[in-house]
């Protein structure tokens, strides 16, 4: 498969996690069939413990389904080694957490281009990344300052950074303006989607923020570990 749009990035069929709380079972995910497009920007909605985290974990190769099957441009999760589902993070998902998870010993600039630096990027052609993306994320001059000196909203622009400058085929952004004010928010999330359009970086949100649904052009709602609903938005 190629990264074209309208080509099939994830596909997942009848896909199960059954988690043992004291013993007793509890599905989290149900049997979920869902095709994720190269260049979408949709969301994965739901009340807290529909189960749109897990499936993301999943998705991501970070979980293990108990039951069905994901494929990542064709391939399936399933029969990678530990080793692959590793090099297919680092190398194709760029992860968005809405703790930000930055390294706060570290400066701007080197939590942005820690990736590169595992993916053994030369350091000049990191350097020059890293400042061509801080411009688009309005924190040009700040690639020396450490992350506790700046903004709750600017560190989780750099965690935006950090996840897009390795150019992945996917962002998944676990609830990314929880810890955000509205207006912070809405910025980010409108830069976010610049970035998709500019580049057809593919977007999967999960989130129960009504901005974030607003802005996502698919909406794929989750109750009790099954699809319930599924929407698609124009390009507006």
């Amino acid at each position: 498969m190629d990264d074209s749009q309208d080509k099939e990035l994830i596909v997942t069929e009848n896909l199960k996690k059954v988690y043992s709380s004291d013993g007793v079972p509890v599905e989290a995910v149900r049997g979920i069939d869902l095709i994720i497009n190269s260049g979408e920007f949709s969301a994965i909605v739901g009340p807290s413990g529909s189960g749109k985290t897990t499936l993301l974990n999943i998705i991501s190769g970070l979980d293990k389904a108990t039951e069905g099957e994901v494929w990542f441009k064709g391939r399936k999760l399933s029969d990678m080694r530990s080793s692959e589902l590793s090099d297919l993070r680092r190398d194709h998902i760029g992860f968005i957490f809405q703790a930000y998870n930055l390294i706060p010993v570290l400066t701007v600039e080197e939590n942005i281009e820690y990736i590169m630096l595992l993916q053994g990027v030369p350091k000049d052609e990191r350097h020059q990344r890293v400042i061509e993306i801080l411009k688009e994320i309005d924190l040009e001059g700040f690639e020396d300052r450490k992350t506790p000196q700046i903004s709750g909203g600017q560190q989780q622009r750099v965690a935006v950074a950090r996840a897009m400058v390795s150019k992945p085929s996917l962002i998944l952004a676990d609830e990314p303006t929880a810890n955000l004010d509205s207006k912070t928010g809405e910025s980010l999330l409108d830069m976010m989607r610049k970035m998709n359009e500019a580049t057809g970086m593919t977007f999967v949100f999960s989130t129960h923020d009504p901005m974030v649904m607003k802005k996502a052009r698919r909406l794929i709602t989750i109750k009790d570990g099954l699809i319930s609903e599924e929407k698609k938005k124009s390009q507006s």
